[in-house]
């Protein structure tokens, strides 16, 4: 016991990229989660800008899958003991690997044609005037 490095502990199972694996598929999860957040809001702005960070989010979140999956794959490649639990963990983030990459295909989509989304030649938000002419006065109940 006196020679076992610190980070070992007793049952825990695995080999030695299980750590690594373990710590980059829960930062994957919440960047995943995180993603998907936005995505909602860009469902709801529907906006060239919401699109831009939805599609920066998204390809952060499978970057950092996809150094999960090689984790996961570099761990099953090593063997060793792994309980359930863990190959179950592993079999998640393989399966999120390739659910994030449609996700991410999907909310490119509408980077390049604007059929799928708002695409980035859309820039006429905005550009109308704020107060209809012939009314000076703003409608009552208005807060300025």
């Amino acid at each position: 016991m006196e020679n076992e490095p610190i980070m070992f502990l007793s049952g825990f199972g695995g080999n030695g990229a299980t750590m690594f694996f373990l710590t980059f598929s829960i930062l994957a999860a919440v960047l995943g989660i995180v993603s998907k957040v936005i995505g909602g809001n860009h469902i709801r702005m529907w906006r060239s800008d919401s699109l831009a960070s939805a599609g920066a989010t998204a390809l952060i979140a499978w970057a950092v899958t996809i150094l999960a999956f090689g984790l996961a794959c570099k761990e099953i490649s090593i063997g060793g003991h792994r309980g359930w639990r863990l190959r179950i963990v592993e079999a998640l983030i393989m399966i999120l690997t390739f659910t994030q990459l449609l996700y991410l295909l999907l909310i490119h989509a509408g980077l390049y044609n604007s059929s799928y989304g708002p695409g980035y030649r859309d820039n006429d938000y905005g550009v109308g005037d704020p107060m209809p002419k012939g009314s000076a006065i703003p409608a009552t109940g208005t807060r300025v």
